[in-house]
């Protein structure tokens, strides 16, 4: 009896004081019922992105829908469930740890009214499924856009003075992604890495594609989505000095959040190319909230000062994957407890 399991590369035997380096699979191997690895039965390169009609009843009996999705109402859409259950519990109560942070251009997510496609800022949003490139940003793709942006109001205009995030701009949406993994260095000055994927699959044995220990990605791997529209103010309203491992969480931050099976995000994924990683957690905010510039700057501080791993190739905005179209995503979005 076969099963399959995720096999982390041995490349970190080069560097032995980082334990994740060159921790991310591209391969996974079958074991055996009693979970014994089986070299001679290896599905070379897994986890590259394929087309996106391969995500759906792969074969193994598991779909694959992918992320960002639309996350405005809570409910039941269409045929694509998962067939696994997100992580509903806050994960600070489960056995996860953030191993990373960053953020994206504009959102990779949509929530009617908060961020979508009718939001504005200094640069417009010109569409769904468009390549919209900035040179402030290197080139990024600019995802959906906030609600709050008043081009009359100096807070949204006032240039900042950046001094450890790079390519940032005041009025600008970004959305922030705390990758969470129970395989994570948790605890330790490893916790935090860059590329995410090397803190997610860090310690070995803890995820697994198999029935031996059982399908657990959903459960051991998850991400926290929260989107903000960076002002220049210093009354303190928009102040938080920790935001390094985990969301803005209290009275009026991640009160509304939806939580669905989906995939990793980036823009070498579209809606004809996928993330073979998947089915993870995401718990999202659906409301866009303001930050102020020195608090988002204070969190590139934080990570330049990190005692680990280099966090530095995170200190700037990433592009935005497209909006994921229904037929590629989860069709179950479930909302906080």
């Amino acid at each position: 009896m076969l099963s399959l399991s995720a096999v982390s590369p041995l490349g970190f035997a080069s560097l032995p004081q980082n334990p994740c380096e060159d921790s991310k699979p591209y391969d996974a191997q079958f074991t055996d019922a009693d979970g014994n690895l089986n070299e001679n039965a290896t599905i070379y390169g897994y986890f590259n992105n394929a087309a996106c009609a391969e995500m759906m009843d792969t074969g193994f009996n598991i779909n694959l829908p992918q992320s960002g999705m639309d996350v405005t109402n809570d409910g039941t859409y269409g045929d694509n469930a998962a067939g696994f259950m997100p992580l509903l519990e806050n994960y600070a109560d489960t056995d996860l740890c953030a191993v990373n942070v960053h953020w994206h251009i504009g959102t990779e997510h949509r929530s009617e009214g908060q961020y979508d496609e009718d939001g504005s800022g200094p640069h417009e949003y010109e569409g769904h499924g468009v390549d919209r490139r900035r040179k402030l940003a290197e080139g990024a793709r600019q995802g959906m856009l906030c609600h709050h942006y008043e081009e009359t109001d100096a807070k949204f205009t006032t240039a900042y003075d950046w001094q450890y995030c790079h390519d940032m701009e005041v009025g600008q949406t970004y959305e922030i992604h705390w990758p969470h993994s129970a395989a994570g260095s948790c605890g330790t000055a490893w916790q935090m890495q860059t590329p995410f994927y090397d803190g997610v699959f860090c310690t070995p044995g803890v995820i697994s594609l198999g029935a031996n220990p059982p399908f657990n990605v959903h459960e051991k791997v998850g991400v926290q989505g929260q989107v903000f529209t960076v002002v220049n103010d210093d009354s303190g309203a928009y102040d938080n000095w920790d935001l390094m491992y985990a969301a803005w969480q209290d009275d009026t931050h991640w009160v509304d959040v939806a939580k669905y099976i989906g995939s990793t995000t980036g823009t070498t994924r579209d809606n004809e190319v996928c993330s073979y990683y998947s089915p993870i957690t995401w718990q999202v905010d659906r409301t866009c909230h303001m930050i102020s510039a020195a608090s988002f700057d204070h969190l590139c501080k934080l990570m330049q000062e990190n005692g680990g791993d280099d966090l530095s190739a995170d200190m700037h905005p990433h592009g935005s994957r497209e909006l994921v179209d229904d037929e590629w995503s989860s069709s179950i979005v479930y909302r906080k407890k």
